[in-house]
């Protein structure tokens, strides 16, 4: 027997009226969901992310939204009549391994139940209520012609066109005849200044602006914690972004912000244009500065909660390992210096040996040995 409520129970709980499934305040489940929305997404124009999209979550059986590549685990729960309703994603919130064992779920639970009530009524206001809007619209007349325009104006036919025939768009430009495909066209200096947003250890490229640690720790509380732990110590197979140090010299050395990176304008750069995951760019410079502050805080490298992080002094921090890395200079070495071309073939001599091998690190948890699909690496 299924563990699970059977379908047609549950499909029958489902089309209650969205509002009336969750009792929370909707204003505070907006800001719980600040926890989720490093995966999920929800409104106008919401897509799979890491997890799935949760627009119209309620009624909706498990492992079925549209595009996402689910866990076996999360599917065969939907093939056993699992549809989410406030009973199951009350008991899915509390503990998501715990409920569907095997699932890719990486957050480990909302533990206050006025939480829970929160965030499931802030959901529903995004799924379909008994009264849906679409079902209570007049119907369009069966006769109408379909002949309307944009702007609600009706065709007018061309002069020797059959009444009621489309109007074709005029026949389109010719194509650019720079390049040798003749394809695209220059990018504009907008366009290459939003590319252009590298930061160099000199601090070349920093936006103006401003972050503390403590407005930081708000941000990695809200976007950061679910997958890197409340203290940087990771969840699951998550990087470890504080400690390890001591460990770069062992069999399986333990690399961090703190114990491994050279540069701090390195951890800026790469917050801002990746993190959090799945939802790159999401955060603003303020944000950017005032994580990285929080990041160097983790690693006792600042220990003033009031420290502030801008434009002007991040590339006077200097991180631990920043000795630990050289200059690339191979255009010293012979072969180049002398303009010669480098050897290719029986270059050694001797058979080739094998001296070390890299370590799998598997540093970001994107399912088992799944197929080929679209999504991400929770559910």
């Amino acid at each position: 027997m299924s563990r699970f409520p059977r379908l047609a129970a549950a499909l029958a709980l489902s089309l209650l009226p969205a509002a009336a499934l969750a009792e929370g305040d909707v204003d505070a489940g907006e800001r719980v969901f600040a926890k989720c929305k490093a995966c999920h997404a929800v409104g106008d124009g919401a897509k799979n992310r890491v997890g799935p999209q949760l627009n119209d979550v309620f009624g909706r059986i498990a492992g079925t939204a549209e595009g996402f590549r689910y866990s076996p685990a999360m599917m065969k729960a939907g093939e056993d009549g699992l549809v989410w309703n406030e009973e199951t994603l009350t008991a899915y919130l509390t503990a998501p391994r715990a409920f569907i064992k095997g699932n890719r779920m990486a957050f480990a639970g909302l533990k206050k139940d006025a939480e829970i009530d929160d965030v499931l009524a802030y959901l529903a206001t995004f799924s379909q209520s008994g009264d849906d809007d679409a079902a209570s619209a007049e119907p369009a007349p069966a006769d109408a012609p379909d002949t309307a325009t944009e702007d609600g104006a009706a065709a007018e036919p061309k002069a020797g066109e059959p009444e009621g025939a489309v109007v074709e768009a005029e026949a389109a430009a010719e194509p650019p005849a720079h390049g040798v495909f003749h394809l695209g066209r220059p990018a504009t200096e907008a366009e290459v200044a939003a590319w252009d947003i590298d930061i160099r250890p000199d601090g070349a490229g920093l936006p103006v602006g401003s972050g503390t640690v403590l407005e930081g720790e708000t941000v990695y509380t809200e976007q950061c914690a679910v997958c890197h732990g409340d203290f940087g110590e990771a969840i699951g197979r998550w990087p470890v972004l504080a400690g390890g140090y001591d460990t770069l010299t062992r069999e399986r050395p333990v690399k961090t912000i703190g114990s491994y990176w050279p540069y701090l304008s390195t951890v800026y750069d790469y917050v801002r244009r990746a993190m959090p995951f799945g939802n790159a760019r999401s955060l603003s410079d303020d944000d950017v500065y005032a994580l990285t502050a929080y990041v160097l805080y983790l690693n006792d490298i600042v220990t003033d909660e009031a420290f502030e992080l801008n434009q002007d002094n991040l590339a006077t921090i200097r991180l631990p390992n920043e000795d630990g890395f050289v200059a690339d200079d191979r255009y010293e070495e012979p072969h180049y210096a002398a303009g010669a071309e480098p050897c290719m073939r029986e270059c050694k001599p001797g058979k080739a040996e094998i001296a070390q091998h890299a370590a799998v690190l598997d540093v970001t948890p994107d399912g088992d040995s799944d197929e080929d699909g679209s999504g991400g690496g929770i559910d």
